[in-house]
């Protein structure tokens, strides 16, 4: 597994991640011994990234990770997220009282005393244009609770309100050969700020495995059943904002892309990775069995600069006109 130097702090983390939305149950139930191997594997395979937030299966997530994460890696790098879990009505009641509350509690549920980086978990816009939220931030890392800082986001306005805040350590987007924009719009001011760039949902909620077919159906805790239009939350955290059928549609096309001796998602992942301004990619995993097939993806070449304006061009043609929600 390769590394690479998360932003301006001195820590190096695997290329690679572990994406935990789903060891909390919101993508059907996962067990704890599923959840123990997985991690097991996520160790075995080199990633010492892991990508969590309170309010995964209502604080589970971290809990998990602090069980079973905690005794085979204790210097794993884990970052979480607040703001979801639990607080006034509206995120707009939130104060500094209730983000030391909510960061005392993933303290205790992940067994630390500082944590490694705490994330605005999807805060609306307008919260952040006001910025009162960073200067909170702020104040946790001058108190040592918190090591970093950073913002995961659901739109390209949001990551640039964000990359003008000081101080911000990293910026969790999403991005996939289906959500394109990021490239030309904020990879550069990323990069030339030193801020680290992690990146989710880089399979399109699974889709981008290239296993999903027409007939199937998920779980009714499973958010590609529940929110597959955008019923409970942004749509874009689900297939990437594309309706469920056309993504199966664009797959075939796309498949015939697919250069020989790799599978959908090693090209999928690899291709992300051929960006130097991405920090690291956190595909989450169900089953032990994903993990080394995602973790591959970090040995693989590059991918030849022609198979990337193929790929260009499949998504300004045939992808972006179909993107919902915010982008």
């Amino acid at each position: 597994m390769k590394v690479r130097k998360f932003g301006n702090t001195d820590r190096m983390v695997s290329e690679i991640g572990l994406g935990c939305w789903q060891l909390g149950g919101d993508w059907g139930r996962i067990d704890d011994y599923t959840a123990q191997k997985v991690m097991e594997a996520a160790v075995e395979n080199g990633i010492s990234f892991f990508d969590t937030a309170d309010a995964y299966g209502g604080g589970r997530s971290e809990k998990l990770l602090y069980k079973y994460l905690k005794p085979l890696a204790p210097e794993s790098f884990i970052a979480t997220k607040l703001g979801r879990f639990e607080g006034p009505d509206g995120l707009d009641k939130f104060s500094f009282d209730d983000f030391r509350r909510f960061t005392e509690n993933s303290l205790k549920r992940l067994g630390v005393e500082v944590l490694d980086l705490t994330q605005l978990h999807c805060f609306p816009t307008g919260m952040m244009k006001k910025g009162e939220v960073f200067d909170w931030l702020r104040k946790l890392k001058q108190g040592g609770k918190i090591r970093s800082f950073g913002a995961s986001v659901e739109s390209v306005e949001e990551a640039e309100l964000c990359l003008e805040q000081e101080g911000l350590d990293s910026l969790q987007i999403i991005f996939s050969i289906f959500r394109q924009k990021p490239i030309t719009s904020i990879f550069d001011q990323a990069r030339d700020k030193g801020v680290a760039l992690i990146i989710r949902l880089p399979l399109a909620s699974g889709l981008l495995a290239g296993r999903m077919h027409a007939g199937m159906s998920f779980p009714e805790s499973d958010h590609r059943h529940f929110n597959s239009d955008g019923q409970c939350f942004n749509v874009g955290e689900t297939f990437a904002g594309i309706p469920f059928k056309t993504g199966l549609e664009l797959l075939d096309e796309l498949k015939t892309l697919v250069p020989g001796g790799l599978n959908l998602a090693q090209m999928a992942l690899r291709w992300i990775l051929d960006y130097d301004a991405v920090t690291v990619v956190i595909p989450g995993s169900k089953t032990p069995g994903q993990v080394p097939e995602n973790a591959s993806a970090s040995q693989l070449a590059p991918l030849p600069e022609a198979l990337h304006e193929q790929l260009n061009r499949f998504y300004h043609e045939r992808v972006a006109r179909h993107i919902r929600g915010k982008y």
